[in-house]
């Protein structure tokens, strides 16, 4: 008859959680490394594309007005640059120079003159395809390890009460044995 080893397969068991747990992190810290590097490396954003969008209506004020291009999903943040502005009241051209245009692309007037309706010329930058991919895989990415890192609890206690229903059964075997074994008087 072969014995098994008990003392083995708790030892074993605890050995392999503590194990996966730290693969887990590992590979989660070698997989950060990698997208992060290669997101700060900007190689992706030599080829972005230039837009420009003529005649958009809108309004020009001290409180400011988003310009359409800042909605783009593929927006590069403090790239836009007015090349002209008209009155659509009066038909006047607007000093370029009087307009600030914030790094989200709100347009504010510096000068004392509002504008109701206004007709604005723009350009901006947008990112390449695979660079907006990127950066929201890079997000999805830290969204997992979210998800993973909040299941780690559970985990951890679901294999707390593996081991001590373990221990127990262990204990309960050693018991009967010594049941079994002992004088009947």
């Amino acid at each position: 008859m072969v014995k098994l080893n008990k003392k083995g397969q708790t030892a074993g068991m605890v050995a392999g959680l503590v194990f996966g747990i730290a693969t887990l992190v590992i590979g989660v810290i070698i997989a950060l490394v990698i997208v992060s590097t290669l997101s700060d490396a900007d190689l992706l954003s030599d080829s972005r594309d230039t837009v420009t969008t003529l005649n958009e209506a809108g309004f020009l004020n001290e409180t400011g007005y988003t310009l359409d291009g800042a909605s783009d999903a593929r927006f590069v943040s403090g790239s836009i640059t007015i090349t002209g502005a008209v009155n659509l009241t009066d038909n006047s051209t607007f000093l370029v120079a009087n307009a600030t245009v914030s790094d989200a692309g709100i347009v504010t007037n510096s000068s004392t003159s509002t504008w109701t309706s206004a007709s604005f010329n723009y350009t901006y930058t947008q990112k390449t395809l695979e660079e907006f991919t990127t950066e929201g895989m890079s997000g999805n990415l830290t969204g997992g390890i979210d998800n993973v890192s909040a299941k780690i609890p559970t985990v951890l206690l679901v294999a707390a009460i593996v081991l001590i229903l373990s221990v127990l059964a262990l204990l309960v075997g050693a018991w009967q044995r010594m049941r079994i074994g002992g004088s009947s008087i």
